[in-house]
């Protein structure tokens, strides 16, 4: 059995789980556009968790962490933004994601030669 290489890839699948299960856990299955976004997002999640957590690849992550910043400013761009469960869900899933993924980036020796590069000028 070939063994994990990020403990946050199973944690970022389970948000993906939590993101398509959200609409109803917190009632706001009735608000066309939220409902439609943490669906399509928690599925999206859900495959991109899935490949990183088999195959790591950087790409991967980077995709969780768009994935992630794409929640934190949904509400505001999709016009949800005054369903207050719907809005706090977004944002705070989308920032623990986000945050998984950065820090994945940051932390795996074979992903962060983006960083050194960047901050060696």
């Amino acid at each position: 059995m070939k063994q994990l290489k990020h403990w946050q890839d199973p944690l970022n699948g389970l948000l993906g789980v939590w993101m398509l299960l959200s609409p109803w856990a917190l009632g706001f299955q009735g608000t066309t556009m939220a409902m439609a976004n943490a669906c399509i997002i928690g599925l999206a999640l859900i495959a991109t968790a899935l490949g990183a957590i088999f195959v790591p690849r950087a790409w991967e992550e980077w995709t969780e962490a768009a994935l992630g910043l794409w929640l934190v400013i949904s509400p505001w761009v999709l016009g949800f933004n005054t369903h207050y469960q719907a809005t706090m869900n977004a944002v705070v899933s989308g920032m623990v994601i986000l945050v998984l993924a950065l820090w994945t980036l940051m932390t795996d020796k074979d992903y962060n030669g983006w960083l050194r590069h960047w901050t060696a000028h």
